[in-house]
């Protein structure tokens, strides 16, 4: 995972890459969850407020919702998650992000995201 990614304490990550921001589930998440069947993402276009739920994710222990760590506007979905859910468990997979957003969030909502160390030591 990169380390300049801010994560949320519900297991979310957001991470900025030019001028966008990815977003997915951290890896500790995708270990919890155990083999991942299923990914439904939101059409491009949509827009979510911070803390919606905007995909949802199931594996053949549970299904999850995954909850927006900030607003904005769906400018690009993981396709291939979509129709390989599996690559997910990939270890050597690195493309593990949901959708790419555009957003003009404010520091506001950054303010309880946690940096990938302490989200790290918070899940100790």
């Amino acid at each position: 995972m990169d380390e300049s990614m801010l994560c949320t304490k519900t297991h979310e990550y957001v991470l900025e890459k030019d001028g966008k921001y990815e977003l997915g589930i951290t890896d500790y998440a995708i270990e919890q969850l155990g083999d991942i069947v299923f990914v439904e993402l939101p059409d491009v276009g949509s827009k979510f407020q911070k803390n919606e739920v905007f995909a949802t994710i199931e594996s053949v222990k549970a299904a999850s919702e995954i909850y927006m760590p900030i607003s904005g506007k769906i400018v690009e979905i993981n396709e291939e998650i979509v129709n390989s859910p599996e690559l997910l468990n990939d270890e050597s997979y690195t493309e593990k992000w949901f959708v790419k957003i555009e957003s003009d969030a404010d520091q506001v909502e950054f303010a309880d995201l946690l940096d990938y160390s302490d989200y790290k030591e918070e899940i100790g």
